[in-house]
């Protein structure tokens, strides 16, 4: 086999696991090549116990599933594994992407057991790209997810993603500093992701540059007189308060301020961020530089965030690199994609996974997820999933109920819904309006605040309900009873 470097690949069709495509040889040969599939993408629990996700992934996604098509290349190579019929082969060979693709709009909040990604099409086709929509939609919703929490934590003060050295390959770096920016990070220290996609870039100096200079200070002023309107300045080097600091402020009153600039800030990368940060400001005010920003980092998150700034931190910027972009704390995203119904000679015929394990059991058919809104204060009451061809009128109340303990219900009045799952691909056809980053950013931001803020609290959350409708939890529970005798 002649080897091709990775980041020349341009075509990710193969992206897929193995048994996908031994499973779409058998359905060809059992003349199930037309039948009609709908599966769900949707995740079962919110990572470290938040209280929501945010969608993310979406217009990968779509690059994917535009750009489908299998070369000889990848023929020959199949035709080696010595599984696959020349039936199947040519199959793929004249494949062209015929499915109707959903989605849930990136940067919306989302929650579990909903489906975030329908798609509904030729049962081979709809099956094969199963691996490819689960790891975009669950690594960039994973980290949009960890990074809205971090920039939660920090009340306003930015956030500055860090982690390109710290992620899991350079894709992961790439589209995690994407997924970032989405959920809020002020910008990334990622160059290539800054070219790609618009996001600010971010950066001064690093130790090294301190210490390849024979004096601190040094070091300093060249920074300076490179650089004179953009200077931080990395004080941790050798001493920060006894060192990194005062040459900080010499270098702002001999260097920048003479020539009219002004120092932009100082950088602590180690030892006790509360205390350190706290004798700077002091120093920095009493030298007249109350304008000079402090940045903190060193493997900072959430956590350390809410207790540096219990701790009152005069920290204005942080810098969060290796727990953002691996979402150290738990980073896997729990998506999956399970089929809901398959259509054979015009007839649906739903279908559920059952198994021992109740949150593994799914929902069956073709749905839709709708989200209540209170007409007068704009929040998100919850969500609910439908059957699709379920019509909702707006002008009536309409019952709510927890689909695993129904007594509990709710009444809603005055209230708006709308449909969340977007059309994205018709037909194999793309029909979605692509969105610039900073329109994504900003629907997000609008979007969160359409949320309680007891369902964003970090400690036990309260619960967001995404409830069934009764056609659908009365399917359910047939299906249920009829495989349970």
């Amino acid at each position: 086999m002649n080897e091709q470097h990775w980041n020349e690949r341009t075509n990710m069709t193969m992206l897929t696991d193995f048994y996908e495509l031994t499973m779409g040889n058998g359905y060809l040969k059992h003349g199930m090549a037309d039948a009609i599939a709908t599966f769900d993408l949707f995740f079962r629990d919110v990572p470290e116990s938040g209280g929501y996700a945010i969608m993310a992934g979406v217009e990968q996604m779509i690059d994917y599933l535009v750009d489908l098509e299998f070369t000889e290349d990848n023929l020959q190579f199949l035709r080696e594994r010595n599984l696959f019929s020349e039936e199947y082969l040519d199959y793929l060979r004249n494949f062209s992407f015929a499915c109707d693709v959903w989605c849930v709009p990136e940067g919306t909040p989302i929650f579990p057991r909903e489906p975030i990604v329908k798609v509904r099409g030729p049962l081979p086709q709809a099956q094969m790209i199963e691996t490819m929509l689960l790891v975009t939609i669950n690594h960039q919703s994973l980290i949009a997810t960890k990074s809205s929490r971090i920039v939660r934590a920090a009340e306003g003060r930015p956030i500055l993603e860090f982690g390109a050295r710290r992620a899991q390959g350079y894709d992961a770096s790439v589209l995690g500093a994407r997924a970032a920016y989405i959920a809020g990070v002020a910008g990334t220290s990622c160059t290539i992701a800054s070219e790609q996609f618009g996001i600010p870039s971010l950066g001064t100096m690093a130790h090294s540059w301190v210490q390849s200079f024979d004096s601190e200070y040094e070091s300093f002023k060249a920074y300076a007189e490179t650089f004179p309107d953009a200077t931080v300045l990395l004080v941790d080097t050798y001493n920060t308060l006894k060192s990194g600091v005062p040459n900080a402020i010499r270098t702002a009153k001999e260097v920048l301020i003479p020539r009219g600039s002004r120092l932009k800030g100082i950088r602590i990368d180690s030892g006790d961020l509360t205390y350190l940060s706290q004798q700077a400001r002091i120093m920095l005010d009493e030298a007249g530089l109350s304008d000079c920003q402090i940045t903190a980092s060193s493997s900072i998150d959430e956590e350390l965030i809410r207790e540096l700034l219990i701790q009152g931190a005069k920290i204005d910027v942080f810098g969060v690199g290796e727990r953002l972009i691996t979402s150290k704390a738990e980073p896997v995203f729990g998506g999956v994609y399970k089929l809901a119904s398959i259509e054979k000679g015009g007839i649906e015929h739903p279908r559920m996974k059952i198994s021992d394990n109740p949150a593994k059991v799914t929902s069956p058919a073709n749905k839709e997820v709708w989200r209540f809104f209170d007409k007068e204060t704009g929040d998100a009451l919850a969500d609910l999933i439908t059957l699709a061809d379920e019509v909702i009128d707006e002008t009536k109340p309409y019952v709510l109920f927890d689909p695993n303990h129904t007594w509990k219900r709710k009444t809603v009045e005055n209230y708006t819904i709308r449909r969340l799952l977007e059309p994205v691909f018709l037909k194999g056809q793309c029909v979605y309006k692509r969105r610039d980053i900073e329109s994504i950013r900003a629907y997000c931001r609008r979007e969160l605040a359409t949320l309680w803020d007891s369902v964003k609290r970090f400690e036990n959350p309260q619960v967001y309900y995404v409830d069934l409708s009764q056609k659908l939890w009365d399917l359910r529970d047939h299906l249920l009873r009829l495989n349970g005798d």
